[in-house]
């Protein structure tokens, strides 16, 4: 069993939870979100919202909390084989209260299957509020292009709107 290794980033004035599913092996490294030099997450994210790609940890937590958004993941602790959603068994889910407590989230957007398959199962129920699925960033998605994704993520620009 593997224990999420960081916390969620997020505001008071965070408006938008964004949710992966659970850190990847080097996200786990890093200590921070979508670590893996190939997901898409960072140059999707930073295309939505008309700003640079960020290079840092402090750079991209400035993105995130400069423009209202709120990360976390889905699942607290898993089994879990190297970075493979589709291994994941024995999931324990993330609280998510502890963002929802402290700042008016208006939408939840899950990223991948996964997460939202995750959500839905141990989340929702709780909250009393749906969440969308967006198309995953990882590079496991490769039919999913990076124009596409940015397409499909746009909602988040409406949303934050």
């Amino acid at each position: 069993m593997i224990a999420h290794p960081f916390g969620p980033l997020f505001t008071e004035q965070s408006r938008v939870l964004i949710l992966g599913s659970f850190p990847s092996v080097k996200s786990r490294e890093q200590n921070f979100f979508y670590g893996h030099p190939q997901n898409r997450f960072w140059k999707v994210l930073a295309a939505v919202l008309d700003a640079p790609v960020p290079e840092t940890i402090a750079d991209k937590q400035r993105l995130v909390k400069g423009h209202g958004l709120a990360l976390w993941d889905s699942i607290a602790s898993c089994d879990i084989t190297g970075s493979s959603d589709a291994s994941i068994r024995n999931v324990k889910s993330n609280d998510l209260h502890i963002i929802l407590d402290h700042c008016d989230i208006r939408k939840i957007y899950c990223n991948g299957k996964k997460s939202h398959q995750i959500y839905n199962r141990y989340i929702r129920d709780d909250l009393g509020r749906e969440a969308e699925c967006l198309p995953s960033t990882s590079p496991a998605n490769a039919q999913w292009t990076l124009p596409k994704l940015i397409e499909a993520w746009s909602v988040i620009r409406e949303a934050l709107g």
